[in-house]
């Protein structure tokens, strides 16, 4: 009698599988924006970023109680995470406020100059060194960001600055987490910053519309908030989900691979967001978008590179937290504290029956 045996495949490299998470991760964060674009014709800014905030803070808070030391909810780097919070709630009302009046490529294309902005303010404000390789670099980036803004053209606006103004409250953040380094973990640092990201929207917000006036094409601004509908909950709630799920998979892939590996497969957001703006809107991005699409991406990835490689000469990686740059994205880490027990045999695992 013969037994026929089933043979399983090699498992899928740890590389591989990063790579594999992350774009899966950037698909959901298109998926993310595309969705809040369509909200934007229903609820205003404001509703979105603070539901969006109660979503991730609901599956966030329970997974830091959960897992214990070392992360930690009393800490004395509150006030640096309140200046991160309001940097993120009026950053990205910013962004989002560009939907209405740019395609998604537009938007998201300059939105992309934030890690060539960390990059300078980092030298500037905290002595990083950065050599002629990089600074060759950011000066390419930033000319693919005036190449996209197009400033000479006739479309050009103050709409046009408002993602440039969210890559640069995105890049100080990140400035910010450089500063205060690794005294808490990237958890606690997410949870802190979209938690109370969810709080301060709503000053912001009030600011605003006390500022300017509400007219119909800048009705999304607005501070009455309707009242969702059975499906309307439905669709907030997915769109705190995706944006959670999608968190979860980019910082499995810089957990599991190498984050030089990785670090360039962020920039696969830009062609998948200017794919499905033209599949779901037909939006068509201008030439010169494209042109600062391709400086900025290949500025950033070699800057990336640059900045990896000397990190890694030093044994120093950086958290997380200051490597991933993507729209709509907090720099919220879930994963990476869940094997962090196993870096240290001696700590006690939580048991998670």
């Amino acid at each position: 009698m013969t037994v026929s045996t089933h043979t399983a495949g090699p498992p899928m490299s740890r590389t591989l599988q990063g790579i594999v998470c992350v774009v899966a991760g950037m698909v959901l964060f298109v998926g993310q924006d595309l969705l809040m674009k369509g909200m934007l014709t229903i609820y205003p800014v404001w509703m979105l970023i603070f539901v969006r905030s109660v979503v991730a803070l609901l599956t966030l808070l329970p997974l830091v109680l959960w897992l214990g030391a070392p992360h930690r909810i009393s800490t004395p780097l509150w006030p640096w995470y309140l200046a991160r919070a309001v940097l993120f709630a009026g950053g990205f009302a910013m962004f989002y406020a560009a939907f209405p009046f740019m395609g998604l490529a537009e938007v998201t294309t300059l939105f992309f100059a934030a890690p060539l902005m960390t990059a300078t303010l980092a030298a500037v404000f905290l002595q990083e060194k950065i050599g002629i390789h990089r600074i060759l670099a950011l000066l390419v980036g930033f000319l693919g960001v005036v190449i996209a803004v197009n400033p000479t053209g006739g479309s050009f606006g103050w709409v046009s600055i408002l993602p440039v103004m969210t890559a640069l409250t995105y890049a100080i953040s990140q400035t910010i987490v450089r500063k205060i380094g690794e005294q808490d973990t990237s958890l606690v640092i997410g949870l802190y910053t979209i938690s109370l990201s969810g709080v301060v929207i709503i000053p912001i917000g009030f600011a605003v519309t006390q500022m300017i006036e509400i007219t119909p094409e800048l009705i999304h601004l607005r501070m009455t908030w309707p009242v969702p509908s059975f499906d309307g909950l439905g669709m907030l709630a997915l769109l705190g989900a995706i944006g959670t799920v999608a968190y979860t998979l980019v910082s499995r892939a810089y957990q599991i691979a190498n984050a030089s590996v990785i670090a360039p497969f962020d920039y696969s957001y830009l062609p998948l967001a200017a794919l499905l703006g033209y599949l779901v809107w037909g939006e068509v991005p201008h030439f010169t978008t494209f042109v600062g699409m391709v400086l900025i991406v290949s500025s950033g990835m070699y800057t990336a590179y640059r900045e990896l490689r000397i990190e890694r000469e030093a044994n120093d990686n950086p958290p997380t937290a200051q490597t991933v740059f993507t729209p709509g994205a907090p720099a919220v880490i879930l994963v990476d504290a869940l094997d962090a027990e196993a870096a240290d045999p001696e700590q006690e695992v939580p048991s998670r029956e």
